[in-house]
């Protein structure tokens, strides 16, 4: 069965590349991209069909939905935890009340709403190896804290008002599209960016915090995989604890240098963002997504170096 698929904040590192993905699922016709920034917006109308909005207007986000009548929002709207912690009451405006506006619009015209939680919804006292599904959440942070108060709003309403929600605690994400805004794993990519320009690369974070990681195609096929998914088998909502991969920055530095010999990186943990990377998970036990609707990652982390590497001196090397 063919949707229409509404991706909101389409312009970040997920929704440039959630949207090529769903064209290729649904239809190129069938996939909407809205956006605040009007460059942004330029730019992203050369591959889709743009609206240009603010979420927080929800007079003019209702407009959205009227004309298109997505079967799904992909509310992807957010300040991210490191930059949340710059101005966290911004953090909070922004983060919930996009979120608020996708729900009650979707209640209000029938669609279903994906908001993608994190590993920043955990906190100190969660169990750090194998963190379960179902598990104390007490962030720090307010990105944590959004995080965890969106997965409860979302479950909130598909309990009260039977509107579809779906969602997934993605870890850090590696992609050699657009660059990621301000996340604590954000290393992971810029790492990446360094190497193959020839440069040196400081490392923000402890040479052995460990975190879970995924690649991009991996987060893509959980977000179509997960909105097809049979609802009679979601014990859980929101949301599913998914992961790929666990590594320290040591071990991808290892894994970089085995492919650029002369590479060197040295480290400064920052202190903000080693506080919340020492509050997230080193790798989160994701057997109910496996269960629940077949999440099964492809990519390690030497496949996804190797193609790293190879797009990214595509992309800065001409």
């Amino acid at each position: 069965m063919s949707k229409t698929i509404l991706i909101v904040g389409a312009g970040g590192q997920i929704g440039s590349e959630l949207i090529p993905h769903m064209q290729a699922i649904y239809g190129e016709d069938r996939v909407i991209a809205a956006e605040l920034r009007p460059e942004v917006c330029s730019k992203l109308s050369e591959r889709v069909r743009v609206e240009c909005l603010n979420a927080l207007d929800t007079a003019a986000y209702a407009e959205v939905i009227k004309k298109y009548r997505p079967d799904w929002i992909f509310n992807l709207v957010a300040v991210l935890s490191a930059t949340g912690e710059k101005n966290p009451q911004t953090a909070w405006h922004i983060n919930m009340g996009a979120l608020l506006n996708s729900l009650e619009l979707a209640r209000e015209y029938g669609c279903g709403v994906f908001t993608p939680s994190s590993i920043g919804a955990f906190g100190n006292n969660t169990p750090s190896n194998g963190t379960p599904q179902d598990t104390i959440m007490r962030p720090n942070t307010i990105y944590g804290v959004c995080k965890v108060s969106g997965e409860l709003l979302s479950d909130y309403y598909f309990s009260r008002f039977g509107v579809d929600t779906r969602s997934v605690r993605f870890p850090g994400i590696i992609s050699h599209g657009t660059l990621p805004g301000g996340g604590t794993t954000d290393y992971a990519v810029e790492v990446f960016y360094a190497a193959v320009k020839g440069e040196s690369f400081t490392c923000p974070i402890s040479h052995n915090s460990y975190m879970d990681m995924m690649y991009m195609p991996d987060a893509l096929q959980a977000c179509s995989s997960l909105i097809e998914a049979d609802p009679e088998r979601l014990v859980h909502r929101n949301s599913f604890n998914i992961t790929a991969m666990s590594f320290c920055p040591r071990e991808l530095f290892e894994v970089i240098r085995r492919r650029i010999s002369g590479f060197r990186m040295d480290y400064q943990p920052d202190p903000v963002k080693q506080a919340i990377a020492d509050s997230w998970p080193n790798y989160m036990d994701d057997s109910c997504a496996r269960e629940e609707w077949g999440w099964n990652p492809k990519w390690d982390i030497d496949a996804m170096a190797d193609d790293m590497l190879k797009n990214l001196k595509a992309k800065l090397l001409k």
